[in-house]
């Protein structure tokens, strides 16, 4: 069986405001956000190939990258969709070309969710096996509340049973892929992620605890606390802190 990371590179980054790249091609420390990310599945050592859906104008300068920064997993680069949901799918084609006719698990990850770790891969990878799906999760630090229409509370969820849902999102390449096409011949292109399209045709979903700073990079404030997050790992490996 292989394991098969599926990036989606496809967001133009309208919240970031950058001038003349998507986001996932910004630089923190002369190193694009999409490398940082690759980087961690290159070194997970179960993680097999890499596709990644993305926009296509710029599909030649990610190749450029990928061939600098020497990322040698990624076996197929495609263009995304007009939505987030159909650029998972063509990502998702792209896994099933690569599996070669095996059974996979996909890792569907956000290129712009760079601070995760190898470890929280093979996790992901774990609990597929064990259990059909496996949702990257974070703890919840301030109170959640569910509203109506008009805006008046109808639920408070206790914190200990409440968790933010984020990535990557994994399942069988076969029940991911066949609930995708479902939503199409339905006609819904625009579930907002993976997980919610999985819950809505009530697919099992189990979650698995992520590390805090597991943050997407879509405004320029997560910028910043991206850049603070890596320079404290740069002091920390310097003085030991």
């Amino acid at each position: 069986m292989k394991n098969i990371g599926v990036i989606f590179a496809g967001g133009a980054g309208k919240r970031m405001h950058s001038k003349d790249r998507p986001k996932q091609f910004l630089e923190l420390f002369h190193r694009p956000i999409i490398i940082y990310t690759l980087e961690h599945f290159e070194k997970c050592g179960e993680i097999d190939h890499v596709v990644i859906a993305c926009i296509e104008e710029w599909i030649p300068y990610l190749k450029d990258l990928i061939y600098r920064y020497r990322i040698e997993k990624v076996k197929k680069i495609v263009p995304g969709g007009e939505t987030g949901q159909l650029s998972i799918y063509q990502g998702l084609l792209a896994a099933k070309e690569t599996a070669e006719g095996e059974d996979a698990v996909v890792l569907i990850h956000d290129g712009v969710r760079p601070l995760i770790t190898p470890e929280l891969l093979s996790r992901n990878i774990a609990c597929v096996k064990e259990k059909g799906s496996a949702v990257t999760s974070g703890l919840v630090t301030e109170t959640i509340v569910v509203v109506d229409e008009e805006n008046r509370i109808e639920q408070v969820p206790t914190r200990d049973k409440s968790r933010v849902a984020k990535a990557p999102q994994s399942f069988f390449l076969k029940d991911v892929l066949k609930l995708h096409e479902r939503a199409l011949d339905e006609g819904i292109t625009n579930f907002i992620d993976t997980c919610t399209m999985m819950q809505y045709y009530d697919f099992p979903l189990t979650m698995v605890d992520g590390p805090s700073e597991n943050i997407k990079i879509t405004t320029p404030e997560d910028f910043y606390i991206m850049r603070a997050i890596l320079e404290e790992r740069e002091n920390a490996q310097m003085y030991g802190e």
